[in-house]
């Protein structure tokens, strides 16, 4: 369980590109170290990224999102099909990365992302936050093999500003391994 507080995520065009470390959908990756983009377990093509977020504390850490964009089974968290890539960290051994920086976006411009400390009690069923407790539209699902810790939730939409597929009002969920060096995601409609 995480007592701490929930960081409520707002959303809004942001200087184009967003070249630094900040919180963001679309555009392409600000990698920490080496590019790591990973590739679709099913179809060997490169996923397309959705987004990028800063791991609390201190030294800098970043996750980076990623989904194969043809494929079904991109709701399940060891499929193959979707990625958070920790950096530094250690990739999953059922994805397959190459070294490359810049690729296709899932989300479309540039999407910066505000975060506001919020009590859990204040956030709503379906909205995108980080830490906190997940909020699911289902059952509860957490990846197999853990332990993980809840990271993130992304609602798949806000209209005017960004859309991005996970089925029809679908969330997302991000999660750490219990050493923060791997990251697991799904999603739930």
């Amino acid at each position: 369980m995480n007592d701490g507080p929930a960081y409520a995520m707002t959303f809004s065009s942001g200087p184009q590109p967003i070249d630094d470390f900040a919180p963001k959908l679309g555009g392409d990756p600000v990698w920490l170290e080496a590019p790591q983009w990973p590739l679709c377990h099913r179809h060997e093509r490169s996923m397309g990224f959705i987004g990028q977020f800063r791991l609390p504390g201190q030294p800098l850490r970043m996750a980076y999102l990623f989904m194969g964009g043809r494929c079904e089974l991109t709701f399940e968290p060891d499929a193959g099909e979707n990625a958070l890539i920790v950096q530094p960290g250690r990739v999953p051994g059922f994805i397959e990365t190459i070294p490359v920086a810049t690729g296709d976006s899932l989300v479309g411009p540039e999407v910066l992302i505000d975060l506001d400390e919020v009590e859990q009690a204040e956030l709503e069923r379906g909205e995108s936050y980080l830490l906190g407790e997940p909020t699911w539209l289902q059952h509860r699902q957490h990846p197999p093999g853990g332990p993980w810790s809840f990271f993130f939730q992304l609602h798949s939409s806000v209209p005017g500003v960004y859309e991005v597929n996970f089925g029809d009002g679908g969330v997302g969920y991000g999660f750490l391994s219990g050493d923060e060096q791997e990251g697991r995601f799904l999603w739930q409609c």
